[in-house]
């Protein structure tokens, strides 16, 4: 089977191609100067040329908190044209199969936890990625149309969870929580200090899970594809609080200074964790415990981040 990856050299891509089935299939790997996203004449004619058998969409302009807030221009309409582009090149190439990386951050705020997939557009977004989330809710409607449509394309979407892991970006600019935190109480432990500051109260919980069993998951859904449902959430079924995320991360590292709450901060969301139903009906589960997650994380960013 030949599969292209979009996102080849993000975190997703690279726990894919690093993962021990991957050797057993045909993976195009372009880089974003060899297949740009935003232009559809050029992925069109990439797709028709190498001629696919499988589509896997991991590319995205992703970010935490602060870059949605300052960029929701640039988060909503890269990623809506990436998705749109690669989706509509599959379809008018004939691509049969194509799986769709979307984001929990797509549900409701005020929505009841755990998320349920049918959540989809039934209430208002969360304000500090709303941009990010609709690209991503467009995206996986268009391919609940083409399928709609016409149901010999299998175009699935996985809701994964938030992720965090080998290849994360550990930049405040550009990180997720689990990283950010990482980066934040290694650099207090080597500079001595005693406190460090958590922003809001700590008590938003988080459902993170290891981007290696996000990959294990992709190829158990590549193996099942005909029986995975149109979408589906992929993630742990059960969450942390952001203080406990702290403590963890503090003894991974060996950190034993204070945490100071700065209430002053946006926190998000107060809880998002997915309902793993269908997941579990699916036949699959994670296999990386937190702390095992935040070691082999922490161990990436000490060998290539620190020493790149």
């Amino acid at each position: 089977m030949k599969i292209l990856l979009t996102g080849a050299n993000g975190m997703v891509g690279k726990n894919i191609l690093e993962h021990a089935t991957a050797g057993q299939l045909e993976f195009l790997k372009p880089s974003s100067k060899e297949l740009n996203l935003m232009d559809y004449e050029v992925v069109f004619n990439y797709i028709a040329l190498h001629q696919p058998d499988f589509i896997i969409h991991a590319a995205g302009h992703v970010g935490g908190i602060q870059a949605n807030i300052a960029n929701p221009v640039l988060f909503l309409v890269n990623n809506l044209e990436m998705g749109k582009n690669i989706i509509m090149a599959a379809k008018n190439n004939n691509v049969k199969n194509f799986i769709n990386l979307s984001s929990s951050c797509m549900y409701p705020r005020n929505a009841e936890n755990p998320l349920s997939e049918e959540l989809i557009l039934k209430g208002e977004l969360e304000p500090t990625n709303e941009g990010y989330a609709l690209a991503k809710i467009m995206t996986t409607r268009l391919c609940e149309y083409i399928h709609k449509e016409d149901d010999s394309f299998h175009y699935k979407t996985i809701i994964p969870s938030n992720l965090y892991g080998r290849f994360d970006k550990f930049s405040p600019e550009h990180s997720h929580m689990v990283p950010a935190v990482i980066k934040k109480i290694y650099e207090a432990k080597a500079n001595g200090a005693e406190t460090l500051d958590i922003w809001g109260d700590g008590k938003a919980r988080r459902e993170f899970m290891y981007a290696g069993d996000l990959a294990d998951f992709i190829f158990y859904a590549i193996a099942n594809f005909d029986k995975m449902p149109q979408n589906i959430n992929v993630g742990l079924g059960f969450d942390y609080t952001i203080n406990e995320y702290y403590q963890a991360i503090a003894k991974v590292i060996g950190y034993e200074g204070t945490f100071v709450h700065d209430l002053s901060k946006p926190i998000g969301m107060q809880q998002k964790l997915i309902d793993d139903s269908n997941l579990q009906q699916f036949g699959w589960q994670h296999q990386t415990s937190l702390e095992e997650g935040l070691q082999k994380t922490y161990e990436f960013y000490k060998t290539a981040v620190l020493h790149d």
